[in-house]
């Protein structure tokens, strides 16, 4: 007997391997599969300018990026003692301003330079809903990615329709294929639910992100994919146990079985075999031994070496630090 909705994983047809570029651009979510590219030791970068929730904000960004329209002081402010930009994250602000603008434009060129070079990137959407600047000087600029904890009262909140998504989504795919035309692009839609906009507004929301996802793309093209995120957590793990406390994040079990799904869709078997072995390096530098200095834990030192320079000579790229 079946107790469950599995949700169908299928193959991609541009799968990922140890020697593909990734990036991931999106919602937080983007940050838990991110970390698990990072320990398996994939080339991969996730969210360079922070968590960013929006289409429409993604979207400004990658133009930045693409044509290298540096950062200037029209584009930061000064709140509660910190230099912030309405268009990044928070973790990004800085008491210097002219370091916070340094950082932020390095951050493009940066950035500009691994999308000429991507073979993926996977973009998660997170939720329809955005809050606009009041004093704005265009409607262009009026749109922002985090408020910074600036008063409720300087924003309005609106619902991005389904046709303002589609066009940021078409506009970002756009943009990056101007200097990479080879990128294969992977999209889901994050299973963290926003009840702080309202349950039943929350699901409004996610279902513009469905609506405009498929209206946009044709899935069944080499260079489109989608990953049903939501759809696993919503479907196969519709119990509070895969939640964080909060009872909305997905909690690390959850997280793992995702990246499990999302294994069996996008990596061959030789590749998840080198995935074993990292992490089989991983788990031995993370080991914490009672007398770091007995014979036993040198040789088992010494084994673990091996295994790092055996795996280097097919990946030389590949690099482990002890903790």
């Amino acid at each position: 007997m079946n107790f469950r909705t599995e949700i169908p994983i299928l193959k991609s047809d541009f799968p990922i391997d140890y020697h593909s570029k990734i990036l991931l651009l999106g919602s937080c979510f983007s940050e838990n599969i991110g970390k698990k590219f990072q320990y398996y030791k994939f080339q991969a970068t996730i969210n360079p300018f922070g968590i960013i929730f929006n289409a429409v904000s993604l979207e400004k960004l990658i133009k930045r990026v693409v044509e290298k329209n540096y950062f200037t002081e029209k584009d930061i402010f000064f709140h509660n003692d910190l230099w912030h930009s309405y268009e990044v994250h928070s973790k990004l602000s800085n008491l210097n301003k002219d370091e916070f603008l340094d950082n932020l434009n390095q951050i493009i060129d940066l950035t500009n330079k691994q999308i000429n070079n991507l073979t993926h990137c996977l973009i998660t959407l997170g939720t329809s809903w955005v809050y606009r600047l009041r004093q704005a000087q265009s409607d262009n600029c009026s749109i922002i990615a985090n408020c910074h904890k600036v008063p409720q009262k300087e924003f309005t909140k609106e619902l991005l329709s389904t046709q303002q998504i589609q066009e940021s989504l078409q506009n970002i795919v756009s943009l990056i294929q101007s200097i990479n035309p080879h990128v294969k692009f992977v999209f889901t839609v994050s299973p963290v639910r926003h009840t702080k906009d309202g349950f039943f507004e929350n699901n409004v929301s996610k279902g513009n992100l469905f609506s405009a996802l498929h209206n946009s793309f044709d899935f069944q093209l080499s260079t489109f994919g989608y990953f049903p995120s939501y759809e696993i957590v919503m479907d196969e793990l519709r119990d509070y146990r895969f939640f964080e406390t909060d009872m909305l994040h997905p909690n690390q079990q959850a997280v793992d079985y995702i990246w499990e799904k999302f294994s069996q869709s996008y990596f061959h078997s030789e590749t998840i075999a080198v995935m074993k072995q990292v992490e089989e390096i991983q788990k031995g530098l993370a080991h914490r031994p009672s007398n770091p200095d007995a014979e036993a834990h040198q040789k088992f030192l010494k084994n673990l070496q091996n295994k790092i320079q055996n795996l280097q000579i097919s990946l030389p790229q590949l690099s482990f630090e002890s903790k």
